[in-house]
């Protein structure tokens, strides 16, 4: 057999050439072997970055990512579907998606990593919950989603390996916004989870990774596209990010919103969102019939205690205090100072900037610069308006929840440019796209 050579491979792809589904493999692989030094691994990337990846070359090296280590498997007829958020700021939709959509009868699972931006991933706002274990052992993981339906826990560092390594050059590169290579990051860890089907939920906005339309939809398509080109059932949907998800954005707080909306209440925009992704789940899986009768179930199950019941379960099994669905209020760490910032005028919310709202929050502590920074789970921006709501002189527009005066003056001076009120203003689309 002939000796891999790493040049020409890298030439191959500065030169708009394409490479096979073999010396994909055997690149990932050598990578994991060691043999091949980081600057020639940050070459071919920058050159991938430049010139691309064709679905063929894309479906290679993904599942080369996904094979590089350890799998997890469920039987076909399981049908198991998995959720992948791109991050926005308040998303809490994996917290309550996973209960209701179990709780529908479905099962999901979901490996998850650390949040890296704006506020706290899912793992950070569910270790808000006293006790709460989300680092399970992958057969613990799996006897969990096969007994009660459903798990969240972080990524295991076993399941795609090389992706991580991959990731780590494309961070230090200037080759993160790379389509394909998003795209094989994502779902190289989606296949080695032994999903079903993926549902993909695209932010699109100011607070998103993804700030413009065409670029969203464009992240969607190639997700949907690889994703069946390895067997997978798959949806993509494209949603707003514009504007915060909900009225909190913090880690517990929007464990708190989750409950509340798990409860039959909580914001009318995030009850919407949820409803809609769930039904498309349940589709997915087989559990409902159409997309219609799968949002059926899922009102349902929030609106009967069901799905509040299924997070009670998943918080008991990964040994959380449940009491937290019962009393949020009581369980969940909060901040020890409140600041509020009143409209100036009558007239409508025109404008609320997630972009600015998540630096408010990394400024209090509720994210990360960089992996090794320790969140403060209980620090809290409180929006109790949307765009396009009426609102008077003096209305509170937005609270600060905060622990630190200079992270708090820190953060006033993104929070405070975030909003505007005007004469008129239009309610923003909430799900602006889907792709199948």
């Amino acid at each position: 057999m002939t000796a891999f050579n790493m040049i020409r491979f890298i030439e191959r792809k500065r030169d708009c050439g394409k490479h096979t589904g073999e010396e994909l493999h055997t690149f990932v692989d050598s990578v994991m072997r060691g043999t091949v030094p980081d600057y020639q691994i940050s070459a071919w990337l920058m050159a991938a970055f430049l010139n691309g990846l064709d679905d063929d070359e894309l479906m290679h090296f993904t599942k080369s990512l996904a094979l590089s280590g350890e799998t997890i498997s469920y039987q076909p007829e399981d049908r198991i579907i998995d959720k992948h958020s791109t991050g926005g700021v308040g998303d809490k939709t994996t917290l309550i998606l996973v209960p209701l959509v179990a709780a529908c009868g479905s099962r999901i699972s979901k490996l998850s990593g650390p949040g890296l931006g704006f506020t706290g991933g899912t793992i950070d706002k569910l270790e808000s919950i006293p006790g709460m274990d989300m680092h399970l052992s992958d057969d613990r993981f799996r006897e969990q989603v096969n007994t009660i339906g459903c798990a969240i826990s972080g990524h295991s560092l076993k399941l795609a390996p090389a992706e991580g390594k991959f990731y780590k050059l494309r961070d230090v590169t200037g080759t993160v916004p790379s389509i394909p290579l998003i795209t094989a990051s994502i779902v190289s860890k989606k296949l080695a989870g032994g999903a079903y089907g993926y549902l993909f939920d695209v932010k699109c906005g100011s607070g998103a990774f993804m700030c413009d339309a065409v670029r969203a939809r464009e992240l969607a398509a190639k997700l949907t596209d690889v994703s069946k080109k390895l067997g997978k059932t798959c949806l993509s949907v494209i949603t707003d990010m514009e504007q915060p998800l909900g009225e909190w954005v913090g880690n517990s707080a929007e464990v708190y919103e989750a409950v509340e909306v798990l409860s039959g209440r909580g914001p009318s925009d995030t009850r919407e969102l949820c409803i809609f992704l769930a039904a498309a789940m349940l589709e997915m899986s087989g559990r409902a019939k159409s997309r219609d009768e799968g949002a059926e179930l899922a009102s349902k199950a929030l609106d009967d205690g069901s799905a509040l019941d299924k997070f009670a379960e998943m918080i008991r099994a990964q040994n959380g205090d449940a009491s937290v669905v019962r009393e949020p209020l009581k369980i969940l760490p909060r901040a020890s100072h409140t600041y509020e910032i009143r409209s100036d005028r009558d007239g409508y919310l025109s404008r609320l900037d997630a972009l600015l709202i998540g630096e408010g929050l990394r400024a209090l502590g509720g994210g990360r610069l960089t992996k090794e920074d320790v969140i403060d789970p209980s620090v809290a921006i409180q929006l109790p308006h949307k765009v396009s709501s009426k609102v008077a002189k003096d209305d509170v527009l937005i609270r600060i929840y905060y622990n630190s005066e200079p992270r708090f003056r820190e953060s006033l001076a993104y929070v405070e440019k975030c909003w505007e009120v005007s004469e008129r203003a239009g309610k923003r689309k909430l799900i602006l796209d889907t792709v199948y």
